[in-house]
């Protein structure tokens, strides 16, 4: 067994790892989490990521952020803050690695789109997806089905927003709900500090980088940026530091200051509240009772007003609105016409259904669509929907 050494308490340990829903013997080389990541990094749900949108669709432009490159992002500094902590690099980029590969294509239009067409079989959820992804869809494994990751990075991967039994009242997706009967992810707790952390590069990375892509694609300038908190002062800031600075080098400076930034703060904050509380293991943050890893109340707000601009001036921009219009309209054609016609679907994918229209068969279709990228979208509506594309 690989150890890990000079970790803080409450960071998850390999040697103290639940291990795997399927055993396995233990690497010589590398720890269970190294081996998660590695796992998750050859995966075909991961390579497809790079053909997957979050807010644009893949001809607006190549420099635009796509699921990879975002995933990417995200572990980088997920890491970083990790290293900071003392906590588990390995798992943290892990979890942060898996947390999009139940993503549907065409960003959040597109999964809004599934959802709505899977309201009769009980409706999409990306997060379930994903652990459907990791536990069932990947089949590269000669002894099962699945990635068969460690019980620490499937619970990181599904909670890493919080617990999901609990004041919501909302009911566990089925993929979910089905997996705990068997292995137990302990869904009323917090996830570990590592899965935390990735939680909360995602919000740093998303938030930033659509500052970056947002400015890019004309959809919003810097001045309407000035009275965003932290944001606008940080633009003056670099502006005063260096001026006459060009437009994608000022916008480069500004938004890894304001990533270092929110990381700091994040950082400083984790660290007050891991010392109030005095945690001595992972299973103490688990059973903290709210979030170890988060931002300051001033960050919190700060976010919280970013959030609120790119809603505003971005997701609901009428460029991305026309694009999400037509995603929806893609997906849903495609999925009401596999749903009655699964002998449509490729040849491994329909010796999986049973009978048009009912809810396995819809299963099976969801997963089908959510597997596709952007492009293979397009490809296939096509090919079903133009009376002179080939089959």
């Amino acid at each position: 067994m690989v150890r890990a050494v000079g970790l803080a308490p409450f960071a998850s340990k390999p040697e103290e790892s639940r291990g795997r829903l399927h055993p396995e013997s233990e690497h010589s080389t590398r720890s269970p989490f190294q081996r998660d990541r590695d796992r998750i990094i050859h995966s075909t749900a991961f390579r497809r990521l790079t053909h997957k949108t979050q807010v644009f669709v893949y001809h607006e432009g190549d420099h635009y952020r796509t699921r990879l490159t975002h995933s990417l992002e995200v572990a980088q500094i997920a890491r970083s803050v990790s290293r900071a902590l003392g906590l588990n690099e390995d798992l943290a980029e892990a979890v942060a690695l898996a947390h999009d590969l139940g993503h549907t294509p065409f960003g959040h239009a597109g999964e809004e789109a599934l959802d709505a067409a899977m309201s009769p079989f009980g409706g999409f959820d990306h997060n379930d997806q994903t652990l459907r992804v990791l536990t069932r869809l990947e089949r590269r494994y000669a002894e099962f089905d699945g990635l068969n990751l460690t019980w620490e990075a499937l619970e990181g991967t599904v909670k890493h927003n919080g617990p999901l039994i609990g004041a919501s009242g909302k009911p566990l997706p089925a993929t979910i709900a089905a997996y705990v009967q068997s292995h137990d992810l302990e869904l009323r707790t917090w996830a570990s500090a590592e899965a935390q952390v990735a939680a909360m590069a995602d919000d740093i990375a998303y938030n930033n980088h659509d500052i970056d892509d947002g400015l890019r694609a004309e959809l919003f300038s810097v001045a309407d940026l000035d009275s965003v908190p932290l944001v606008g002062p940080m633009f003056r800031e670099v502006r005063e530091l260096y001026p006459g600075l060009d437009g994608p080098r000022l916008i480069h400076e500004s938004i890894r200051r304001l990533i270092d930034r929110m990381a700091d703060d994040l950082i400083a904050e984790t660290r007050r509240r891991a010392a109030d509380a005095k945690l001595g293991s992972a299973d103490a943050v688990r059973g903290l009772g709210s979030a170890t890893v988060a931002f300051s109340d001033t960050m919190a707000r700060h976010d919280k007003a970013l959030k609120q601009f790119l809603f505003e001036r971005m997701y609901r921009h009428y460029r991305v609105n026309r694009m999400s219009s037509k995603a929806r309209r893609i997906l849903n054609e495609l999925f009401q016409l596999l749903l009655a016609e699964p002998q449509c679907l490729p040849t491994e994918w329909r010796q999986q259904t049973e009978f048009p229209g009912t809810a396995d068969t819809a299963r099976v279709v969801a997963d089908y669509i959510a597997g596709m990228t952007d492009r293979f979208a397009l490809d296939e509506h096509a090919r079903l929907f133009d009376r002179y594309a080939k089959p």
